[in-house]
């Protein structure tokens, strides 16, 4: 099934991809397996930044920056191009196509900057933006801290204003990047005497910095992609509070609520090459006339068929200008259950081989110890798989909330 956009949007598909076959550099495609699954672990992390020193790679950041298809869906005031979700699918389609990196900012372009378009002063804007979209700021996030599980709003880090700036402390854990960040966005505590939701502001502060120490988090898997983050005394300029004091839970919600659809057809792609990797694992190991494995490979294939139904759906969706809908946590957690259970079926097929870890320093894994392994924390980052299903039930479904029990 494909979905009929008009002929709009297969004129703007035509011209990215002539545009895309002239300007790639030589080789800038054999760099890297562009197309992994961003699932991919700490393999991908180490495989991509690589490819990002060489200097084709630095030629297209170039190009594309020039052309403005770094953070293509920002409005064209702010360094974009203004592309709707319709387009920035297609962006993403004809990008992992040719198999060359999108250069996406991270949590500057998905997150802290929308927060900052829609919720920042004209001043903020001109100051934050540029250097989101230059790469020269590199945001990790600030929001999760130890005891608190995903209520957000239980934030204990602390913002004491200080004359014109503002000083934090506290702690925060599960920081994704926070290796090669420069910035982070933290959401801290700046007045205590009112309801929880109404005393956060939303703040940005240099990172690492005087009075920043991070940690990294040794994950089972052996990566560390994760960290935990000790503030102490770090300084910031009012001019960096975004939204203003004391109303950081509507920036924090824009931040994690900013979805446009530009990934709904092309989420599944990653997970369909790392099925038919299954399979051939599967053919090595002579699974593949075994009726069980059979049925379990006709299931994984199933999901993946599944999420691209799913991602068209959502398409049709934007197509229409409706509203995004619960779709985002009904996708993430499909998502996420799946590939654990993917993990399960490639272990059971590697057999007692998966039982035993690859030579080599640290703490090696093999392609599907590192699936079987990971898949876990895909459960819990970005939303726990309870949360999503909690959100799907009263949101969507329209269930009773869940009792709160009296502490």
């Amino acid at each position: 099934m494909e979905l009929d956009l008009g002929p709009g949007i297969a004129e703007f598909r035509a011209e990215l991809r002539d545009w895309i076959a002239a300007q790639a550099p030589e080789g800038l495609a054999d760099l890297a397996d562009w197309r992994m699954a961003a699932t991919g672990g700490g393999y991908q992390r180490r495989q991509l930044a690589e490819a990002a020193a060489d200097p084709a790679y630095q030629e297209w950041e170039g190009k594309l920056q020039a052309a403005r298809l770094i953070c293509p869906q920002w409005p064209e005031e702010f360094g974009g191009q203004g592309l709707d979700a319709l387009h920035l699918a297609v962006l993403n389609e004809e990008f992992h196509r040719a198999g060359v990196p999108r250069v996406h900012r991270g949590m500057g372009e998905a997150f802290v900057g929308p927060s900052v378009i829609v919720h920042g002063t004209p001043e903020q804007r001109a100051s934050f933006l540029p250097r989101i979209i230059s790469g020269d700021d590199v945001y990790c996030q600030g929001f999760s801290e130890p005891g608190h599980g995903s209520d957000l709003a239980a934030v204990e880090t602390r913002g004491i204003v200080d004359g014109d700036e503002i000083v934090i402390s506290g702690q925060k854990v599960w920081t994704s990047g926070a290796a090669t960040a420069t910035m982070m966005f933290v959401l801290c505590r700046t007045d205590p005497a009112v309801e929880k939701h109404a005393g956060l502001s939303y703040v940005l502060i240099p990172f690492p910095g005087p009075g920043v120490e991070y940690r990294p988090i040794r994950q089972m898997s052996g990566a560390a992609e994760f960290c935990e983050d000790f503030l102490e005394g770090v300084r910031a300029p009012l001019f960096n509070v975004i939204g203003g004091l004391g109303r950081g839970w509507r920036v924090a919600m824009t931040t994690l609520g900013y979805e446009r659809g530009g990934q709904a057809t092309t989420a599944h792609l990653g997970f369909e090459r790392e099925f038919w990797e299954l399979v051939e694992t599967a053919r090595k190991y002579g699974k593949t006339t075994d009726p069980m494995v059979r049925q379990q490979l006709a299931s994984a294939y199933t999901g993946v068929q599944l999420m691209r139904f799913s991602g068209l759906a959502t398409l049709a969706r934007a197509a229409e200008g409706r509203p995004p809908g619960p779709e985002a946590s009904v996708a993430k957690l499909f998502w996420s259950e799946y590939h654990k259970r993917l993990g399960e079926i490639a272990v059971a097929i590697v057999g007692s081989d998966a039982l035993l870890r690859p030579e080599g320093p640290g703490y090696p894994t093999s392609r599907w110890q590192n699936v079987f392994l990971g898949s876990r924390a895909g459960t819990i980052y970005s939303g726990t798989s309870e949360i999503q299903r909690t959100i799907i039930g009263e949101r969507a479904l329209g269930l009773p909330k869940e009792p709160r029990v009296a502490g």
